[in-house]
């Protein structure tokens, strides 16, 4: 609304001119774009997991092929075609629970690291029936989606190896997830996102253990020989992380990384 003052011969004020503009239209169509531009988000995410989907039953198709051929029944190359799939799996979960959330750039960690480690304990169940997870995870932590994709492959490849190597010749054992904000905030990474006008930078830890047999001895984090280990220190890299391993009753990895919040 416009207000201008209208005077008289002597410039004495005798009334008030109001102009007003109907802005209901713009309003509508302003509404109307936010909303499409929702859809379109939702629609993308889900076109993403369905496409993931699809590679990894193409991936199981492939392997089932294998199978039959005596030379390579129950070879590591049966095996590669498995990690394979859990790595595809594990992004498909983020793009669905983005589409879910109907939160399209940011993904819930600690909704995120149940789904996909409950898929993984699925997946390895015929081998390992007792084993146990334990999970204690911060709520309410959310990671963007620059991050969110390296982070859910470095979940996948712990998580992971822990079942497949951690408890050979053992009938039971026990596997650790914890998801925490670090109390004293001395971690620092390379990210300026902090120096951001309505953002903060919070430091966390996650850490992956199991009661298992250990790791081979001479393992070198910065020189890895496995490919899952050489994906964990480049993703860690990738995130300006801080990646260490420790030895003790049970294995530990620890990932320190910094999370920006509004």
């Amino acid at each position: 609304m416009a207000l201008s003052p209208i005077f008289d011969i002597s410039e004495e004020l005798v009334a008030i001119s109001a102009i007003t503009r109907d802005i209901t239209q713009r309003i509508d169509a302003e509404k109307s774009l936010l909303k499409t531009e929702k859809i379109r988000k939702q629609e993308l995410h889900h076109r993403i997991k369905n496409n993931l989907q699809v590679i990894s039953s193409l991936l199981n198709l492939q392997s089932d092929k294998f199978k039959n051929r005596k030379f390579i029944k129950n070879s590591e190359f049966l095996e590669a075609f498995r990690e394979s799939q859990d790595r595809v799996i594990s992004m498909a979960f983020i793009h669905e629970e983005l589409y879910k959330s109907g939160k399209f750039e940011t993904l819930n960690l600690s909704v995120y690291i149940r789904k996909l480690v409950g898929k993984l304990f699925q997946t390895y169940r015929l081998e390992y029936k007792n084993i146990h997870l334990h999970m204690d995870l911060e709520e309410n932590t959310f990671l963007n989606m620059d991050d969110a994709v390296p982070f859910g492959i470095i979940i996948n490849e712990l998580v992971s190896n822990s079942l497949k190597h951690a408890f050979l010749g053992r009938d039971e054992g026990k596997i650790y997830i914890e998801l925490r904000r670090e109390e004293d905030g001395e971690f620092t990474n390379r990210r300026d996102e902090s120096k951001c006008e309505g953002f903060k930078s919070t430091s966390f830890i996650l850490k992956v253990s199991d009661d298992g047999v250990g790791i081979p001895k001479g393992i070198n984090l910065k020189n890895p020989n496995s490919l899952g280990m050489q994906l964990i220190t480049t993703l860690v890299d990738q995130l300006d992380g801080e990646l260490k391993l420790k030895e003790h009753n049970k294995t530990e990895f620890a990932i320190k990384f910094i999370v920006t919040e509004k």
